[in-house]
């Protein structure tokens, strides 16, 4: 969730430092595979950190300072229909549409801000300690990752913290949870700086299994390197699932399959 000049700190804290007992029988979440839908385009000059489907659009939060945004954009051919920029201050991060209300997080200025979603127009702002990465929200709560292993739970009203979840994957640390999205009872996680995505129960915080994105994005699709995988939403009423990446120009509909 980093800028480009810090993106390749430490890989592998992505999946934590910890061991598995040697005297415990290792049991790791299966490893899932994905099969292409459809191709949609997407604006390669995206930074993407935050991604719904609402009201038969994407709606888009971009990240640096002095390029953020808030975005909704059609589905079919990528176009911008509306747009508000984000103050050059804010690095933009993960959003989440919650009633009439469209939310998103900032990386490290430690403010949500909270905007109108039919006119994008800022209604307030919340406070939080530490970083800001993904957010999502269940029937009740709001959900935030911060780049750790734990998730916070929020009120949605206050941005009050309720309790925090920590994601496990067999007893160790996932670190660097990143963009979130609800689907069917469980969080989808995207992991910094890796081409996976966690599926964890919202209750235990483990794992459940992983969905490995590998070759989605393909070798002739000319990306920078920080262009990571990051964005995720879901078509509730239609079933469909979307992934896309930061300056992907490509945003694809997903159907999850047994590991090849």
């Amino acid at each position: 969730m980093r800028p480009p000049a810090v993106l390749f700190a430490a890989v592998t804290l992505a999946f934590g430092s910890g061991f598995a007992d040697p005297q415990r029988k290792s049991t790791p979440a299966p490893v899932l595979s994905y099969k292409i839908q459809r191709v949609y385009p997407h604006d390669p000059t995206a930074f993407t950190q935050g991604l719904e489907y609402a009201d038969g659009f994407l709606y888009e939060g971009t990240g640096l300072n002095g390029r953020s945004s808030i975005r909704k954009v059609k589905l079919e051919t990528g176009a911008v229909v509306q747009n508000r920029d984000v103050p050059p201050q804010y690095f933009g991060e993960g959003i989440t549409i919650w009633q009439s209300n469209l939310i998103e997080l900032t990386w490290t200025s430690e403010v949500a801000l909270v905007y109108d979603r039919r006119n994008f127009d800022l209604r307030r702002r919340f406070s939080y300690v530490g970083e800001g990465w993904g957010l999502t929200h269940d029937k009740v709560h709001l959900i935030m990752s911060d780049g750790t292993s734990r998730l916070r739970v929020l009120d949605p009203a206050t941005f009050v913290e309720i309790r925090r979840v920590s994601v496990t994957d067999d007893g160790v640390p996932v670190r660097n949870l990143n963009e979130l999205e609800f689907v069917k009872g469980e969080i989808l996680a995207n992991v910094w700086l890796t081409d996976r995505i966690a599926r964890i129960d919202p209750g235990s915080g483990r794992v459940t299994g992983w969905i490995a994105l590998g070759g989605l994005l393909s070798a002739a699709d000319h990306v920078p390197q920080d262009a990571v995988l990051n964005g995720i939403a879901y078509d509730e009423r239609g079933d469909r699932l979307f992934v896309t990446g930061k300056l992907w120009p490509k945003l694809f509909e997903i159907k999850i399959t047994e590991g090849r």
